[in-house]
């Protein structure tokens, strides 16, 4: 009985969760593709500069593209592990937790690193 209430509510969870992830992934996918579209720009006898990236945010500050690096794998890795615990929803067994649990712990830790 209480089983099937924790069953409900993991699924309300995950779903959330997936959501959030491809939020993320998203606004990350927007802001790469603003600086490859708009990151640097130069004339036809210029030269490129000494310290060329060629993604080169034209938002935040100098650590704005490794925080949207950072994200996008968090993303990533995160929708991996929606779709792990997808799995272990589906089958309910002892023996699918292992991975969904591990899964869901690399997600967590790289989205606290995508935090900063």
């Amino acid at each position: 009985m209480a089983n099937t209430q924790l069953k409900s509510v993991a699924t309300l969870l995950l779903l959330l969760n997936f959501c959030m992830y491809v939020i993320v992934l998203g606004i990350g996918g927007w802001a790469i593709n603003r600086a490859i579209d708009h990151g640097f720009e130069i004339g036809a006898g210029l030269q490129l500069p000494a310290h060329f990236s060629p993604i080169y945010f034209p938002m935040g500050n100098a650590a704005t593209g490794f925080f949207v690096m950072f994200a996008l794998i968090a993303g990533v890795v995160g929708a991996a592990s929606a779709i792990s615990g997808a799995n272990h929803i589906r089958s309910w067994t002892a023996d699918s937790l292992p991975a969904a649990a591990t899964a869901a712990t690399i997600a967590w830790t790289l989205t606290l690193l995508a935090m900063g």
